[in-house]
């Protein structure tokens, strides 16, 4: 029984650190949108870093959130290799918004979604 219940317990603990990356990544993927939207691509090369970074956190994030949120049955693999992508990406875009003054709420939301990223991770076998 208490192999039942271990396996009940480490289900819900995947499952919640799923739905918690897929939330913080759909977070970091508005405010990056966002931040990308303020940034003037005719303006300064670091406007347009900016810009670029947080187009691609947002499209990368958004990726990842529709792979946590389908049901069907997926290759554990493929799904680490999304995430850890997905949290690369997230603490680049994070480091290029920390230079960027007004960017600060941005550049937390990218390490909310790294952390929840690392955090899912751990549920993943190795």
């Amino acid at each position: 029984m208490t192999s039942t219940t271990t396996s009940q317990q480490e289900l819900f603990r995947f499952l919640e650190d799923r739905f918690a990356c897929a939330q913080a990544c759909t977070e970091c993927a508005r405010a990056c949108a966002l931040r990308a939207s303020l940034a003037d691509p005719d303006g300064p090369m670091d406007q347009e870093r900016v810009r670029r970074k947080g187009i691609m956190c947002a499209e990368v994030c958004d990726a990842t959130c529709r792979v946590l949120s389908e049901q069907s049955h997926q290759d554990e693999t493929a799904l680490r290799a999304q995430v850890e992508w997905c949290r690369e990406i997230c603490l680049e875009c994070a480091h290029v918004f920390d230079s960027h003054p007004g960017a600060e709420g941005s550049a937390q939301s990218c390490r909310d979604c790294a952390r929840a990223c690392t955090d899912f991770l751990t549920t993943l076998t190795a």
